[in-house]
């Protein structure tokens, strides 16, 4: 487990964003994985999405609380969370200030609608290349046509881990664009479903909030955020002998 976490981006969110943005103005190729308790319990069971999180070519952000308490668990410094969402929008934000344009892979046709009419409004200059809803059958054909498109933003919203692993599996093929699993984030910036409050985002508890709107999440938490902290608390107590 401990591998998973020297991995990650060790420096600051504005660190991070003005590093995102200088990636987009000059085309350099990106992939990033926004990294919770679920992705590093995936890639201890799965062998594809072990090799992407170990990978020199993917940057791993702290994208949930849970990661940058486990990884001071571990001695393993991060500075604060990146939320995958912060970096959705800010990807949209410096799309458009660049003229740069963006695809959009994965979540429901009526969410990608009110998706493309927020882009639309807020976001002139960031050109809309496709947006493909995440039930299409062939998901290969659909990144055939990403790769066609040649976009400079590519938000792929399937969850974890099918989202970073169909990215893994095509990012080889690509010379330049941004690459982003970014899960439920568009239902958010869409306007679909509201993010939690300020209060519940200052004090890094938006996965209550999740849980409290969302109680069947209740089986998945456990399964991902608590079976991580014992684990991750074992993983201590073996380092420390």
């Amino acid at each position: 487990m401990k591998q998973y976490f020297d991995r990650l981006y060790k420096n600051t969110n504005s660190a991070f964003m003005a590093e995102l943005r200088r990636n987009l103005e000059n085309n350099r190729k990106t992939f990033i994985v926004t990294a919770n308790p679920e992705a590093f319990m995936f890639g201890e069971k799965d062998p594809e999405m072990d090799a992407l999180l170990m990978d020199d070519a993917v940057t791993v952000v702290a994208d949930g609380i849970g990661i940058v308490k486990g990884a001071a668990m571990l001695d393993v410094q991060v500075a604060e969370r990146i939320p995958g969402v912060d970096i959705a929008e800010n990807l949209m934000q410096y799309g458009h200030e660049l003229g740069k344009s963006i695809f959009m892979l994965g979540s429901k046709q009526e969410v990608l609608d009110a998706m493309c009419r927020v882009l639309a409004e807020k976001y002139p200059n960031l050109t809309i290349a496709g947006a493909i809803h995440g039930y299409v059958p062939d998901k290969d054909a659909a990144f055939a046509e990403i790769a066609q498109a040649k976009p400079d933003i590519i938000l792929v919203a399937l969850g974890i881990p099918a989202q970073e692993k169909l990215i893994y599996k095509h990012f080889s093929k690509f010379e330049k664009g941004i690459f982003v699993g970014v899960g439920g984030s568009l239902d958010v910036l869409s306007g679909s479903k509201e993010r939690a409050p300020a209060f519940f985002i200052r004090h890094n508890l938006e996965w209550f909030y999740r849980i409290a709107k969302e109680p069947k999440r209740i089986k998945r938490f456990y399964n991902s955020h608590v079976k991580f902290i014992f684990r991750v608390r074992k993983e201590g107590r073996k380092l420390r002998g």
